[in-house]
Parts: C-alpha cells; structure tokens; sequence
C-alpha cells in the first residue's frame, strides 16, 4: 500500500463562505526581497485546511505568483492569513485582478464583494483594477518616492556631500523641545 497524498483541485464553491472578501496590499513585508520590488497581497481564511487550499491555488496556478504562504498560527476566532508575493511592476494591477475573478469561482462571490486596503489604512476601496493602479505604487522607484526607504543612497549623498531636501516637513514642536534640551 502506497501512502502517496492525494491532490484534488478546488473546484466551484469549494470555499464558498470560508475567504473574507476584503484582502490588503502591502500590510505585510515581504519575505523574498525588498518591499520596493514585491506587492504582497493577503487574504482572510476562516481555517487552517482551507487556507492551505487557497495557498496551493496560488502557487499553482499563476506564474506570475513568486511565493503564497499560510501564516504559521491562527491570527483569532481559528482564521489563517494566506500571503501572495508578486513582483511590483504594471502588470500587477492585471494579475491582481485576474486572482480575484478567479476566487470568486471558489468562494461563490461576485467581483463586487471584493475590496481591498492598502498597508494597515482602514480605508477599503473597490477591487478595480484602476484603484490599484491610482493607490498602489507600481514600480520601486515609485515605492521609494512615496515611502523613502533608500537608506544606501541617501548615505552616499551624504558622503558626497550632495544637499538632500527633508522627506518630511519640520516638526515645530519637536525641534523646540530639541531646542530646549540643547541638542540642537
């Protein structure tokens, strides 16, 4: 007797009440590499077994899908958090689109139901392909101007002594206290 594992795909319905139809974007950090060069979308799953199934969806049927991932534990109330690494380029937009018109077959949904957020904003947005392109930086250049992060650059600038422009405007309550403690 063979003890081989039996796969079977999912099929229609097969996770009909069991994915929360509102995902996130770039809440999590990647695991594969720089968070300028990766979107890392993740998805509510109501358990353990099911979360696994989603998972394996991903990893096998996209080949533009880097790494999908279950979390190690239950995040509350028995749901698991699955994890989709993609690359950030503009075809994102497009594949994000392409996975959620696909979950709606297993999740028996309609593409309206599905929103997302991005990063940990509670603001939810409808899952159109143009409010991720209006909300999702969609190159690493784009990433970096919008959420700094090019420590290695600003270093060098720093050596050449190049003057750099404040990524944020001057905090006048802080610099006051700085003022008053003699450290600035």
């Amino acid at each position: 007797m063979h003890n081989n594992p039996l796969f079977e795909g999912l099929e229609k319905d097969d996770l009909a009440r069991l994915v929360h139809t509102v995902y996130s974007i770039d809440e999590f950090r990647s695991k594969m590499g720089d968070d300028a060069d990766i979107i890392v979308l993740s998805f509510v799953v109501d358990d353990k077994n099911p979360a696994q199934d989603l998972m394996n969806f991903f990893e096998r049927g996209y080949d533009f899908v880097l790494d999908a991932d279950v979390s190690a534990g239950e995040a509350q109330n028995g749901e698991y958090m699955v994890f989709v690494e993609m690359e950030r380029n503009e075809s994102a937009p497009e594949n994000i689109h392409k996975l959620i018109s696909d979950i709606t077959n297993l999740t028996d949904t309609d593409m309206a139901e599905w929103e997302f957020r991005y990063q940990k904003s509670p603001t939810k947005y409808d899952c159109s392909e143009e409010n991720i392109k209006r909300i999702v930086p969609l190159t690493a250049r784009q990433y970096r101007a919008k959420f700094g992060g090019d420590d290695e650059l600003d270093a060098m600038r720093e050596v050449a002594r190049v003057p750099m422009q404040s990524k944020s405007e001057t905090d006048k309550f802080k610099e006051s206290i700085q003022i008053a403690a003699g450290i600035k």
